[in-house]
């Protein structure tokens, strides 16, 4: 674990605390989809199902989310419940985290936040939908997610079906080859968009197994490279939305939002409520399948990890 953990809030779940102890492979998984990607009941569904994939798949999962001033990592079943019925929770990143946590409140984790906790808590491997990036007209707006600067900086590798498909992803990509984040493409060369399996943007980098992922994540730490890793896995062939269709109901949305002066933190969950609408539920069930498959990828990424660890004692 990092040499600040040991002052950090954390509070384990009985299951991740018995994994960490046996060096056993665990993945991360984040909350905001629980707080604020979906409603009830649903979100509790796909929380569960997402934790079933990863045990699955051999790995202990650790969704991760802020409450009663502790940075829990791992849920029991009544934690998720009553997580997923919380209104009102904060939305998390590197700002604001330790506020939440100093005023005691409720918070969900976004890529960002938990990134923070899961290197804190020792945990290297995070699977998640759709990493943030730079949003359309960031040129004036400056709308730059903090996600890729965490990328840059805490040495955690995430799996994501690459970046979500309503932002930039050309400027996306520029931002992290600037920043020096390894992108890999697992499975086909190119960057995935989200719904959609190609983005029609080559990704900067290509490998297709778990074990070589772990592998370069492992040289990551010997070379003494700050950062991680992000791995663009795509949504699995038969539950893509092509983006001759996904495209034309992204820029409806996106002018709708610009109509209403919706922006900030606001035109994310504008935008995918939307989409919602607009796809009639299409890509939400999308946004389930792309994420139940990340963590199965993930875990994957998480048994060579544990592999390499025992094979270095």
């Amino acid at each position: 674990m990092p040499r600040n953990s040991s002052q950090a809030p954390l509070t384990f779940s009985p299951a991740v605390r018995s994994a960490l102890d046996h060096a056993e492979p665990i993945v991360a998984l984040e909350s905001t989809i629980i707080t604020h990607g979906m409603s009830w009941p649903q979100n509790l569904e796909t929380a569960l199902g997402v934790e079933a994939e990863v045990r699955g798949s051999g790995a202990c999962p650790a969704t991760i989310a802020v409450m009663d001033g502790r940075i829990r990592i791992g849920l029991t079943e009544a934690e998720l419940t009553s997580l997923a019925r919380t209104r009102g929770a904060m939305k998390l990143s590197r700002a604001d985290m330790a506020v939440c946590l100093a005023q005691g409140r409720t918070g969900a984790t976004t890529v960002a936040a938990t990134m923070i906790a899961a290197n804190l808590a020792g945990i290297g491997v995070f699977a998640t939908g759709g990493i943030g990036g730079v949003h359309r007209g960031a040129e004036a707006s400056f709308d730059i997610s903090a996600d890729l600067r965490e990328l840059a900086q805490t040495p955690v590798t995430v799996v994501s079906a690459g970046a979500k498909a309503i932002l930039d992803l050309p400027k996306t990509l520029e931002v992290l080859e600037t920043l020096g984040v390894p992108v890999i493409a697992c499975g086909q060369d190119d960057f995935p968009a989200f719904w959609s399996r190609s983005s029609g943007l080559p990704a900067p980098l290509r490998i297709d197994n778990p074990a070589e992922i772990a592998a370069a994540q492992a040289m990551r730490s010997r070379l003494g490279l700050s950062g991680g890793q992000l791995v663009a896995n795509p949504i699995p062939r038969e539950h893509e939305i092509p983006r001759e269709v996904i495209d034309p109901v992204i820029a409806e949305a996106q002018a709708e939002a610009e109509a209403r002066g919706i922006a900030a933190k606001a035109v994310t969950p504008f935008l995918l409520e939307r989409i919602f609408e607009l796809t009639k539920g299409r890509s939400l069930a999308a946004n389930i399948a792309l994420v139940r498959n990340n963590a199965r990828l993930a875990s994957g990424i998480a048994r060579e990890l544990a592999s390499l660890r025992k094979d270095g004692e």
